[in-house]
């Protein structure tokens, strides 16, 4: 017979057995659910791109911009999609929600499908687009949060107009500037304000330098005692 201090002793050994099966049935069941997304929004010119960069170097999430997405097949030789965009971009439109939905999952699948992190950069930009990931994605992904950077025209059309000096884009002269600020306005900040009505957006000045902006925009991804400890520092 054991003798009672035996048992109490196997107590404790039970409980941690149940928490780590507990643990890495609640992580199992993480990494079947599909990937992790955060939708990254914001004007033309308003960081979107350098705050990704940041946050795939310190955290470990997968980069992926609708427009960088878009841009790759409108250069792609022979293709009919790549010719409709190419038209919505010079005119500032927003391209048809299927061609850019059906390029995130491409992609996401070639990356990696469950357990994985994504940054959906510049999507979704209107009711379409999100009609359309609903359709589509809304049931195999899990959304975490909206990060939306906020800042004035004016800022995001000198940042525009000076990175158009080297870009080569099409897109990046005023006119086609002022139609893109136009269509965010028209048709992206309904989604915004849709998105926050849910609890899901989570708003960041962007009209401050990178760093004073990283510092806000990591404190939504990293957790509280890895801030205190300086784990999520700014890439250099």
């Amino acid at each position: 017979m054991k003798r009672p201090a035996d048992s109490a002793e196997a107590s404790p050994s039970h409980d941690a057995a149940e928490e780590v099966g507990a643990d890495s049935a609640k992580k199992a069941k993480t990494e079947d659910a599909g990937p992790e997304i955060v939708f990254v929004l914001g004007g033309p010119g308003a960081g979107k791109g350098t705050q990704c960069a940041r946050i795939t170097q310190a955290f470990g999430h997968h980069h992926l911009s609708a427009g960088d997405l878009l841009r790759e097949e409108r250069a792609r030789p022979g293709s009919e999609r790549g010719k409709i965009i190419e038209q919505c971009i010079v005119e500032g439109k927003i391209v048809p929600s299927e061609v850019t939905v059906g390029l995130i999952q491409a992609a996401m699948e070639s990356l990696g499908w469950n357990g994985a992190k994504y940054l959906i950069d510049g999507f979704p930009r209107n009711a379409e687009n999100l009609d359309s990931w609903n359709k589509c994605l809304a049931d195999k992904v899990r959304v975490k949060f909206c990060l939306f950077l906020e800042c004035a025209e004016a800022c995001m059309e000198a940042r525009l107009i000076e990175r158009g000096k080297s870009s080569g884009r099409s897109d990046d002269n005023v006119e086609s500037i002022r139609k893109r600020f136009h269509t965010f306005v028209e048709e992206s900040m309904p989604i915004v304000e849709k998105l926050e009505a849910q609890g899901l957006v989570r708003r960041v000045g962007a009209d401050r330098t990178v760093t004073e902006v990283w510092e806000s925009v990591q404190a939504l991804f990293a957790p509280p005692e890895d801030l205190a400890r300086g784990a999520s520092a700014p890439p250099s």
